[in-house]
């Protein structure tokens, strides 16, 4: 990955990366450091971003982008999240790049929906 992508070039390629399940191109656009702050959890560095994403990406069926705004280093992507354990779910997600990689991570949604999926799932 070179650092002339841009924040809105990388968003698109950390979506389309996560919904296709390529954990490795995932890898290569978060910064060792990268830090998350989401509805399920929290993740401190590339390890931990990368355990979590997989373990939501067991259930997502599909990213539903609705709109994305880029300014500068920063971008926001709203998108539906399409699983199979619960009725899709608006979610708000915020990125910072620094450097050509994903620094900073936030994500917000309601997740009363996926929560209940996961329980009757077992």
């Amino acid at each position: 990955m070179t650092t002339t992508n841009t924040a809105r070039e990388l968003a698109e390629a950390y979506f389309s990366a996560w919904e296709a399940g390529e954990f490795d191109t995932l890898r290569d656009l978060l910064a060792e450091d990268v830090d998350f702050v989401g509805a399920l959890g929290t993740a401190s560095g590339v390890a931990e971003a990368l355990a979590g994403l997989k373990g939501l990406g067991q259930v997502l069926e599909k990213i539903d982008v609705k709109a994305r705004l880029a300014e500068g280093d920063e971008v926001i992507t709203w998108f539906d999240l399409c699983t199979d354990v619960a009725p899709p779910a608006p979610t708000a997600n915020w990125m910072h790049v620094e450097n050509g990689k994903i620094t900073r991570i936030r994500v917000t949604f309601d997740p009363r929906g996926l929560l209940a999926g996961f329980e009757k799932r077992g």
